[in-house]
């Protein structure tokens, strides 16, 4: 099963030292496949993307992604963007920059939607209690989704914080789990 950190200036800073001194101590601590640079508030947004991108590389991570900036990602250099659920207009674009393409989904009519463009892969949240989030899914529905949904490559997200969980979403074949806060 994949891991996919997603960064969050709550949890990693926007002072550019203790954030790569965060992002580092993570990426020694955890196998990560998949990584997203995630900031929707600082002001230095492009220079932290820049940091991120140089140790995710320095560290060997495979697929490193930016949230939602299709444009900062193909300037920086980065393989990936992470797109939300208001973006399904966005995934032809992010393809045809050669991005790696996920998108968050959080109902089934997303999930066909995302089928039916052929997304790389899907988030779908949230799978337990997470702040600001609503109602949990739990690991049933995620089965369910898993099941009915057998050609899209599924990221459990939404409150993973312990390895309890992981292994909960393990059985059900997710292709993997994508947590800001489990690999703090």
């Amino acid at each position: 099963m994949k891991s996919y950190l997603i960064t969050d200036p709550n949890y990693f800073s926007d002072n550019k030292e203790i954030f790569k001194e965060k992002l580092r101590a993570v990426l020694k601590n955890h196998k990560i496949d998949f990584a997203c640079f995630r900031d929707k508030s600082s002001k230095n947004i492009e220079e932290l993307a820049g940091i991120f991108l140089e140790i995710c590389k320095e560290f060997k991570i495979e697929n490193i992604l930016i949230n939602t900036n299709i444009s900062l990602a193909t300037k920086l250099g980065f393989n990936g963007v992470h797109l939300n659920s208001q973006q399904f207009d966005k995934i032809q674009n992010a393809k045809k920059s050669n991005l790696i393409t996920i998108i968050s989904c959080h109902t089934l009519e997303d999930l066909e939607n995302a089928m039916k463009k052929n997304i790389d892969f899907v988030t779908y949240s949230p799978i337990f209690d997470t702040p600001n989030k609503g109602q949990s899914k739990g690991v049933e529905e995620l089965n369910k989704v898993i099941k009915n949904f057998p050609n899209l490559k599924i990221f459990a997200l939404g409150g993973i914080i312990k390895n309890e969980q992981i292994k909960d979403i393990e059985k059900t074949k997710a292709y993997g789990f994508a947590s800001i806060r489990y690999f703090i």
